[in-house]
């Protein structure tokens, strides 16, 4: 894994801001078996998952996978103090927390949590020529709307959208994704989407949520999202504690280009890294911050069905 810049020493008045009124990171439980809060249909399928209790021996600004593939990633700017004591559900320890740090000030000190490499991430290999993926986890809201546009001199200015999870291409230069959950701007309202992207330096298609945004993922509250590709098909889903969504995609043409002779599959490139909470892991740039907590984050290399997406949901929230 490529490193990049950290601050693991975040101020007193920065971590405070960040966590709830009172409260301060607990140790990771690093002795917890993160897996345990899989469901059996899933395991064989899960390429990474964080669980945000199992920081790296030696560096805690790390964050070891749970699933097949053993992709770090790093906390970023606020290190383990991005590991806070809330549980998205009965059985978890610790979330990820990411946020937008001075909006007034062009420059790389957000709260965010990934990795990238301009050679392709190996681990993440499974992703390459792929046929589908599945991003899902639990989510928690602190924010009414995008950040401030910390890279415009507008103090007014705003992002058009709020990074959840991602996994990104094999050309990407921070941004640009694969498969990606994320709240964006669709002509003039914001919406939860699934975002995908099969050929590298190729089109993207959207797929919007029809429900309003602040009604799915209200503020203060633990939601469970997640976002199916499936890239031969060129059909995406999107699901709300354990239940499909109703939505519509942005485009009507063919953006991916399965009308075609198959069979349709990504780019064989390893995806340059994994993006959460915001775009460029490698901390170059800010843009999208999520003012968010995140706990089970899982990355697939399948379509999980509706209804195991449901048993995952009911697996944790029982």
């Amino acid at each position: 894994m490529a490193k990049v810049r950290r601050a693991v020493v975040a101020t007193a008045a920065l971590l405070v801001a960040g966590l709830a009124a009172g409260a301060a990171p607990t140790p990771a439980q690093a002795d917890r078996d993160g897996r345990q809060d899989v469901h059996p249909a899933l395991r064989s399928h899960l390429v990474a998952f964080y669980d945000f209790d199992h920081p790296v021996e030696g560096d805690v600004a790390l964050e070891r996978d749970q699933g097949r593939s053993g992709t770090e990633i790093e906390l970023v700017n606020g290190g383990a103090a991005q590991r806070v004591p809330d549980r998205a559900y009965k059985g978890s320890g610790n979330a990820l927390q990411t946020r937008q740090v001075n909006p007034d000030v062009t420059g790389n000190d957000d709260w965010k949590a990934g990795t990238w490499s301009a050679s392709g991430v190996r681990t993440l290999r499974a992703f390459s020529g792929a046929k589908s993926a599945t991003v899902m986890g639990w989510f928690k809201s602190d924010m009414d709307g995008p950040a401030l546009n910390s890279t415009t001199p507008n103090p007014t200015d705003r992002f058009n959208a709020i990074g959840l999870a991602g996994v990104l291409t094999g050309d990407s230069e921070g941004h640009n994704v694969r498969a990606l959950l994320e709240l964006i701007d669709v002509n003039g309202t914001l919406r939860l989407v699934a975002l995908g992207r099969r050929l590298d330096g190729g089109n993207s298609q959207t797929f919007a949520a029809s429900q309003d945004w602040q009604t799915l993922l209200p503020r203060g509250e633990w939601v469970h999202l997640a976002a199916t590709y499936d890239f031969s098909s060129g059909t995406m889903a999107l699901y709300r504690n354990g239940k499909p969504l109703d939505g519509f995609y942005t485009r009507n043409d063919d953006p991916w280009g399965v009308s075609g002779p198959g069979p349709h599959v990504t780019t064989a490139s390893d995806p340059r890294g994994i993006k959460i909470g915001g775009s460029f892991p490698q901390n170059t740039l800010e843009r999208n911050p999520c003012n968010c907590r995140m706990d089970s984050l899982m990355f697939l290399d399948s379509v999980v069905s509706p209804g195991d997406v449901e048993k995952q949901y009911r697996y944790q929230a029982r």
